[in-house]
């Protein structure tokens, strides 16, 4: 998939979007720092907004200050990053659409879906947390806040070293020369400070949007009993705990990660017919790709959020519909479909 890239203007300043895919809008805050044109060359990422487009309009932004976006910033609050997020929606005219936020993103997607009730179909919300300041004691946001300011080269390795831990070298250089093209280190350092002011606790019991939350069981950057916190406070909310410690979404197993935001969002939406025959419902579909990908029925459960005795049940419709007995024709049909979707 190609992405592309346009700039709505909001009364601060100018903003790029991405667009990627068809489909119902889903709106996906990257958090921190990002720069839309650099992480698209990051085959992880794109691979895994490339699931979601198969399926959804995926729109991505870069907050002000940031990427592609105008740099010049003087407002680092949540009022500052509403304002933008409800003009972007505002010009590209959204009027249902579900939000997807990661770190402060889901901060700041949660705050908008209290406001915009009757827009927000879904919220989805990964890596993030209720309050900032719990990320780490004072002492220790002031050090980092410090190192970022007197010497970003420094500051982007360590925060590298925090989000992918036992990373190879190279993808730990990789990242931080991203971080480091995407924000100067002023804004690097104050968008940092926003996120760890940001407290949406007062907010969160007022959400209606059917919710998930995601979060990384050994994530260093925001502490996982943040994320069973965040999902404790919103109203029906469902958590999902993934594997593995790296921070970013897309940077483990982003193929889980992405097929468990597609059977959410499958959910809320209502099953309808996939499309590429065989007569397969969405979620019919998604526990055959799992099978592709050399998933136990037990696995496949874990991702989706549902019993094994379902997962089962919707093998055994797969096998009725395609007549088909083995589970490796079941991973060819999944391929061919791939095929000829591309």
């Amino acid at each position: 998939m190609k992405q592309a890239v346009r700039f709505a203007y909001t009364p601060r300043g100018r903003v790029a979007y991405s667009v990627v895919g068809s489909g119902p809008p889903l709106v996906y805050l990257l958090g921190w720092v990002s720069h839309l044109g650099l992480v698209w060359d990051v085959p992880a990422h794109r691979g895994f907004v490339e699931a979601l487009a198969r399926r959804y309009t995926v729109i991505r932004y870069d907050k002000l200050g940031s990427g592609l976006s105008d740099r010049g910033r003087a407002e680092f609050t949540l009022e500052s990053e509403l304002e933008v997020l409800g003009a972007l929606i505002g010009q590209l005219g959204l009027k249902r659409y579900s939000l997807f936020g990661s770190c402060e993103g889901g901060q700041v997607a949660a705050a908008h879906a209290v406001r915009h009730p009757d827009a927000v179909a879904s919220l989805l919300l990964y890596g993030s947390c209720a309050r900032g300041e719990d990320l780490a004691p004072e002492p220790v946001r002031q050090s980092i806040l410090s190192l970022i300011g007197a010497h970003w080269g420094m500051g982007s390795r360590v925060l590298a070293d925090v989000w992918l831990p036992g990373a190879s070298a190279e993808l730990t250089d990789a990242f931080a020369r991203l971080q480091r093209a995407a924000a100067t280190a002023e804004t690097a350092a104050a968008l940092l400070d926003m996120f760890y002011r940001i407290d949406v606790r007062h907010l969160l019991s007022e959400v209606q949007a059917p919710t998930l939350v995601m979060h990384r069981r050994g994530s260093r950057a925001v502490p996982f009993e943040l994320g069973r916190e965040l999902a404790s406070l919103i109203p029906g909310a469902q958590f999902v705990a993934l594997e593995g410690r790296m921070q970013p979404i897309y940077a483990e197993g982003f193929e889980g990660a992405a097929s468990t935001i597609l059977a959410f969002l499958g959910d809320q939406g209502g099953v309808r017919p996939a499309s590429g025959g065989g007569g397969l419902t969405e979620r019919e579909v998604q526990v055959v790709d799992l099978i592709a990908e050399g998933l136990t029925n037990a696995s496949i459960a874990r991702v989706l959020g549902v019993s094994v005795r379902t997962v089962d049940a919707h093998v055994e419709h797969v096998r009725a519909k395609l007549g088909v007995r083995s589970r490796a024709q079941m991973a060819v049909w999944a391929s061919e479909q791939r095929l000829s979707r591309r």
